[in-house]
């Protein structure tokens, strides 16, 4: 008898391994990170939970009439084949929302690092310096612009507000959003870009964002105003961002992505005093694979058995998320 196979290519602790067993009883589960592990079982699965970037060339080079959906470990899909995973009319998932408290966090953390000069601090301390460095900053009553009010910009609004702060945001339809005071699209930048003090992108890399930021967005911006990207970097033109902040245009920056990762030892980002770094760490978090496994993939799952479609974060292959 030929069972039905699920790949979960992720080192699940027992308790949810179990959780995801009681559905499935029947099931050919399996499991773990390493290649060896479910590179033969390609083929034939039925599911496939935590996309690696090894499967981009098995699955061309399979046949993939099995695979029926996709659950990826990340909110976003640009390392994924898309277009023959829509041919193959396979369905994907994705880990929107697991994020939306732990980057909500690093957000503000690196608000308040800038305001209240945390990073000049941690440089002085290393260097046994006593300055003040001209602090005088606050966040509150400052005017916050939220780029993606997806679940994350939602959470970043609502702590906004525990600031006082007045909350700007752009969603591409423009629908308006509890805890945001203002809604705008993003054929309004020009609008919406010089009443910022923050600049927050949380955006998926899609052909519509894709180097959406550069000389003339930073150009808009307060020379007081702060950028902060936790979305992809290919959202900003580089080296035009660099530009900026050698020239004063923007405060500065808090960059969680780049273009490309690991960021190069030679990039002046490093060396800019205007500039945090964080190596794509926003969303890490103690919960990722209890909320990933409970509030997203046992749902789907439930209505995968019952033959309907996931119905949580399904990836709509026009818009690219």
């Amino acid at each position: 008898m030929t069972h039905q196979k699920i790949i979960i290519a992720q080192n699940l602790n027992k308790q949810l391994l179990e959780k995801v067993q009681v559905l499935i009883p029947d099931w050919n589960i399996i499991t773990g990170k390493d290649p060896a592990i479910w590179r033969n079982h390609i083929h034939d699965a039925e599911i496939i939970v935590g996309w690696k970037t090894e499967m981009n060339k098995l699955i061309e080079s399979e046949k993939i009439n099995n695979l029926k959906w996709i659950q990826t470990w990340s909110a976003g899909v640009n390392a994924l084949p898309l277009d023959t995973l829509e041919k193959a009319n396979v369905q994907v998932t994705t880990a929107n929302g697991v994020h939306a408290y732990p980057i909500s966090e690093t957000i503000f953390a690196l608000l308040l690092a800038f305001t209240r000069k945390i990073d000049t601090y941690v440089k002085q301390q290393q260097k046994k310096i006593w300055h003040h460095a001209q602090m005088k900053e606050e966040i509150h009553n400052k005017t916050i612009g939220i780029i993606g009010v997806g679940k994350i910009g939602k959470e970043t609004a609502k702590i906004a507000k525990a600031f006082g702060m007045t909350v700007l945001g752009i969603r591409h339809s423009g629908r308006s959003e509890e805890f945001v005071d203002e809604m705008f699209t993003q054929s309004q930048l020009e609008d919406f870009l010089p009443r910022c003090d923050y600049v927050i992108v949380t955006l998926p890399l899609t052909s519509k964002t894709r180097y959406m930021f550069g000389t003339n967005e930073f150009n808009l911006m307060k020379p007081s105003a702060f950028f902060l990207n936790i979305g992809r970097g290919s959202i900003v033109i580089q080296h035009e961002l660099i530009q900026a902040l050698e020239d004063q245009q923007i405060a500065g920056a808090g960059l969680d992505v780049f273009e490309t990762e690991p960021l190069p030892a030679n990039s002046p980002l490093w060396q800019m005093d205007n500039v945090i770094i964080t190596p794509h760490t926003s969303g890490n978090t103690e919960f990722y694979d209890q909320r990933l496994i409970e509030d997203i993939f046992i749902p789907n799952l439930e209505n995968h058995l019952l033959g309907k479609k996931p119905e949580i974060n399904l990836l709509n292959y026009k818009k690219g998320y």
